[in-house]
């Protein structure tokens, strides 16, 4: 029992980590199409998941304005907070002309300067509620109003109060445009390009292409990694359990050789035990991974997205076997080299 759930925690480990990679993925993709922008323009050395340290000025809003087929332009500024959560600084009134703005499940717009909108997880996460009081960059803020999941951010300021905050007016760290036709996007971001070279401009439907776990190498190399732990720790339970198995079993083991079963017939025995392990192990990991889902989803809705990546049952599966059958392999090469006398007079 301790080896199946040993191998059911190292499935559910590689999982929940892929699920984790996935669904926060999918989350930023959702939200960057919730914007209702056709072309995105980020500063230079900015890249998929990271925004560059430079960020650019707001005078490029005119700019982009003049640029042939382009109707409208806006800027937010986002600014990191503590683990994976950020602040976006926001002009709602240009906000509401690029995507028709929030849809407010509770209170409304900002009022004062030290307001907050927050959207539905992550009031439900940090417990908030109209008028409550939150500390973010050493400071109160009011929220003053709670919105439907899915637009740009989870949390919101004022873009004007922020940049004044952080030390800098008048920029932004990535610019929205809207396009008089969506199928003028390419041509127009081409044109970009060629004006602007070195900054990070896709059309929204090519950057949200882009937020996969192939494209972002930093999520691709961590899934390795872990992996490889889980191989080695299914490798290592694996092995002391079917070495102890051997001790316990010496005397049966000598029965049986002295009854004439070959060296393979006693391997299998005991690789056909690892395999069975193993497939438990394999079923109560993914199992588990709807248990962890399902504290995420209650525990921390707006830090972490977790979800169910169907084709990763069956690799998980075949590494958590791969792992176990390696680990049986010590063990089943000691059992058969066990004198059959030694073996027999065993206690």
């Amino acid at each position: 029992m301790l080896s199946v759930l040993a191998i059911g925690i190292e499935v559910t480990m590689i999982l929940t980590l892929v699920g984790i990679s996935y669904g926060t993925l999918d989350e930023a993709a959702r939200h960057a199409r919730g914007v209702g922008a056709d072309i995105l323009v980020r500063p230079p050395g900015a890249s998929v998941i990271s925004l560059s340290t430079s960020p650019m000025s707001q005078e490029f809003l005119p700019f982009f304005m003049k640029q042939p087929h382009v109707t409208f332009a806006t800027g937010t500024m986002i600014q990191p907070l503590s683990g994976l959560d950020t602040l976006t600084g926001v002009d709602l009134a240009d906000f509401d002309k690029l995507s028709g703005g929030f849809r407010f499940l509770k209170g409304g717009p900002f009022e004062h300067d030290d307001d907050l909108i927050v959207d539905e997880y992550y009031a439900r996460e940090k417990k908030l509620t109209v008028g409550s009081t939150i500390e973010l960059m050493n400071r109160p803020w009011r929220v003053s109003g709670i919105f439907e999941s899915g637009k740009l951010a989870r949390v919101c300021a004022q873009l004007t109060v922020l940049q004044t905050l952080t030390g800098s007016p008048r920029k932004l760290s990535q610019i929205y445009l809207k396009v008089d036709d969506p199928n003028r996007a390419q041509p127009v971001v081409e044109g970009l390009r060629a004006k602007l070279p070195g900054y990070f401009i896709h059309t929204m439907e090519e950057f949200t292409s882009y937020l996969t776990i192939n494209s972002v190498a930093l999520l691709r190399n961590f899934i390795g990694v872990v992996i490889g732990i889980a191989i080695v720790v299914g490798f290592i339970v694996v092995s002391m359990a079917m070495y102890t198995a051997v001790l316990e079993r010496t005397r049966e083991i000598g029965i049986l050789k002295a009854l004439g079963a070959s060296s393979s017939y006693i391997l299998d025995l005991l690789f056909r035990e690892t395999l069975v392990i193993a497939v438990i192990g394999t079923g109560l990991g993914i199992a588990m991974t709807y248990g962890t889902q399902w504290l995420m989803m209650h525990a921390v809705p707006a830090s972490l997205t977790q979800e169910t990546v169907y084709k990763w049952w069956p690799i998980a599966g075949a590494i958590s076997i791969t792992g176990a059958l390696l680990g049986a392999i010590f063990p089943g090469w000691k059992a058969v080299k066990q004198d059959v006398i030694q073996a027999l007079s065993y206690e």
